[in-house]
């Protein structure tokens, strides 16, 4: 059973930028409430990450056209550490591969060569090689 605090986490969001309700079965976006981010539903493919931060850019969600590529922060709060395979909540995110997804922080030791990523299989977060493949979730600011 949910515990009623993550219900309240997050709140789907409709084609048309609606607020759904929680049992609502079609949904593209999803605002959390605690962080005020709309994370977008749909998994973007596997890419590199200068491709990874342009991605998100040409995306038109629930009639919002500012989408971006998430700091490791942001995209860091998604990942449910009481879950594993994948670690994140799939109720609101069903499709979420237990794999890694770009951030759009570089990592301050090589940042012209590697980027930070958050693991959705456990939960953690490290630092890639740029020119590795990584999935992309893109987020706005929820207003």
């Amino acid at each position: 059973m949910k515990n009623e605090k993550q219900q309240e986490r997050y709140i789907k969001i409709g084609e048309d930028g609606a607020l759904l309700a929680g049992d609502a079965t079609e949904w593209v976006a999803v605002l959390d409430t605690r962080t005020n981010l709309m994370w977008a539903v749909e998994v973007l493919k596997r890419q590199t990450w200068k491709k990874a931060l342009k991605a998100p850019k040409k995306l038109a969600i629930a009639g919002f056209k500012d989408w971006r590529l998430p700091n490791v922060e942001e995209l860091f709060c998604l990942a449910d550490r009481t879950r594993c395979d994948p670690a994140i909540d799939k109720d609101f995110f069903p499709d979420t591969p237990s794999s890694w997804f770009w951030s759009s922080t570089p990592w301050a030791s090589s940042p012209a060569g590697c980027a930070w990523y958050v693991s959705f299989y456990g939960g953690n977060s490290l630092c890639l090689d740029q020119y590795d493949e990584g999935f992309v979730r893109a987020v706005r600011s929820g207003q």
